[in-house]
């Protein structure tokens, strides 16, 4: 009998140079503070999540990820294809833009309290039309991880054909409600499901998200999973946080990486947030994403999804 196909993950997203600033606390409007370190490094939410979608599935010999995402042409910009080079991708294809590449800047205070400031022209570069073609080759078994980076047209034209979608409604440059509907997991944390429900308790918020299953996670207090007209919660491992910047992008890797292997919704959020956990024990983004070795070490200590 022939082995059954493999589900892949297409993950369509931004690319971004991410340059994070250390300091001892947030700071004041009209404040200027001297930051104690600076790191350069590829990000967006799209690269980050793709990375660990891939790296989770090499660590399960599961899913391969295709991964395609606009980038500039400016001499900065070639650390994104440097990087990229390296990751376990079944697929890779960075899009030409004429613009500049997308800068996240990311302040992080002590204690891992962070705010960010990111660019979005090129993102809006990558088209309806390139979507869909990116998208076109999906199978019914195939999964497609999406975020708010893109806009809301090219996020469609993916959107529209997948079968099984997740959705990171972070960054919140647009609410759609067809993509919120489409999609089989919406994920935000409190303040975009307050701002796209206009509802402040997170397990209602949870519940009119839109999709199969809403998530909302609520940082170091864990996350809550609305599906079939209930609601658990799920309790964040204790960890001491340095910088959270990286947390969500962890969280929703793994979250699509364990649900394209086969795993069960409760063990796969229980795997996506011991690999958020670690993240945030580290400085930076893209260098405290988990590697390899450590998903399968988490996996291994829990249940590896399938």
């Amino acid at each position: 009998m022939a082995p059954l196909p493999r589900p892949e993950i297409y993950v369509l997203g931004n690319a971004s140079i991410d340059v994070t600033l250390a300091v001892p606390r947030l700071p004041a409007a009209g404040e200027t503070l001297m930051a104690t370190g600076i790191l350069r490094a590829p990000g967006g939410k799209g690269l980050n999540q793709a990375v660990v979608a891939a790296r989770a599935g090499m660590a399960w010999t599961a899913a391969a990820v295709k991964f395609c995402a606009p980038v500039g042409t400016e001499p900065e910009a070639r650390m994104l294809p440097a990087a990229l080079a390296r990751e376990p991708f079944g697929g890779l294809r960075l899009i030409e833009a004429t613009l500049p590449t997308d800068l996240s800047t990311l302040i992080v205070a002590e204690g891992g309290e962070n705010v960010i400031i990111s660019t979005g022209d090129c993102a809006d570069a990558l088209t309806p039309y390139i979507a869909g073609v990116f998208t076109r080759p999906m199978r019914p078994l195939d999964w497609l991880l999406v975020q708010g980076n893109l806009s809301e047209a090219a996020t469609w034209a993916a959107v529209s054909r997948a079968r099984q979608v997740v959705f990171n409604t972070a960054p919140i440059r647009w609410i759609s409600p067809r993509i919120l509907a489409a999609s089989t997991v919406v994920v935000a944390n409190q303040g975009e499901a307050r701002e796209i429900t206009g509802l402040a308790d997170p397990a209602a918020a949870a519940a009119a998200l839109g999709g199969t299953m809403g998530i909302v996670t609520l940082g170091a207090a864990g996350c809550i999973l609305a599906r079939d007209g209930r609601t658990e919660h799920f309790p964040a491992p204790n960890t001491v946080a340095v910088d959270t910047t990286g947390a969500g992008d962890t969280f929703c890797g793994i979250l699509a990486a364990g649900l394209a292997a086969g795993g069960a919704i409760e063990a796969v959020i229980g795997l996506a947030q011991a690999a958020a956990a670690l993240a945030v024990t580290r400085r930076g983004c893209f260098g405290a994403l988990p590697s390899v070795a450590e998903i399968s070490s988490l996996s291994d200590a829990r249940r590896a999804p399938g």
